[in-house]
């Protein structure tokens, strides 16, 4: 299958790239459309202190119903927590495979290895697993990705600026890997502006 959607196309062996000033749209009505196109459930977020967050995970060798459903359930955890990207590791599982939505529509990564990367970023970065959490991490300004698709046919995809950095983020999860040990100068807490008070 390609997948498609919000007028983005990945098929095999095509490249797609990100702007390097892109920067998260989350694209509302249009995640909606998908989500309700199937049936999905939020799984819960495993958080900085879980030993599976270290481990290594496994490659996927093939495409089975309960990989499907993960898949599908990644996807609404990542959308319902206002993510760019998840990895199985961060929902329990050790299994090779990424999902990623900069605003573009999801890609999907199975087996994912970053194969080519240049230029650098120093930027603000997140991660679900570490909630009220951010810090200053450099990461490559443009990365291509050698993965698997839905259908484990082979693709190769590229970004730069925030794709970039999400795809070395999410792969790092995929061997036990998280952003905290990358800080520039250690972890802040998130601040979250007041909202304006409005006169009636």
């Amino acid at each position: 299958m390609i997948l498609t959607r919000c007028n983005r196309t990945i098929k095999p062996q095509q490249s797609s790239r990100a702007s390097a000033d892109a920067v998260p749209a989350y694209g509302r009505d249009c995640r909606r459309n998908y989500l309700e196109e199937k049936i999905m459930a939020i799984r819960e977020i495993r958080e900085m202190g879980d030993d599976i967050l270290t481990k290594q995970c496994k490659k996927v060798t093939k495409m089975t119903f309960r990989t499907k459903l993960l898949i599908t359930d990644m996807l609404e955890t990542m959308y319902e927590k206002n993510g760019v990207g998840l990895a199985a590791p961060q929902v329990g599982v050790l299994k090779q495979i990424v999902v990623i939505d900069v605003g573009d529509g999801p890609i999907i990564l199975i087996n994912p290895e970053i194969v080519e990367t240049s230029g650098e970023q120093t930027g603000e970065e997140g991660c679900l697993s570490v909630p009220g959490k951010w810090g200053i991490v450099t990461r490559p300004n443009y990365a291509k990705v050698r993965a698997l698709n839905q259908d484990m046919v082979p693709i190769e995809v590229e970004g730069e600026g925030l794709l970039a950095r999400a795809f070395c983020h999410e792969i790092d999860h995929l061997h036990g890997e998280l952003y905290v040990n990358k800080t520039q100068d250690g972890l802040h807490d998130v601040s979250y502006e007041p909202e304006d008070e409005t006169e009636e």
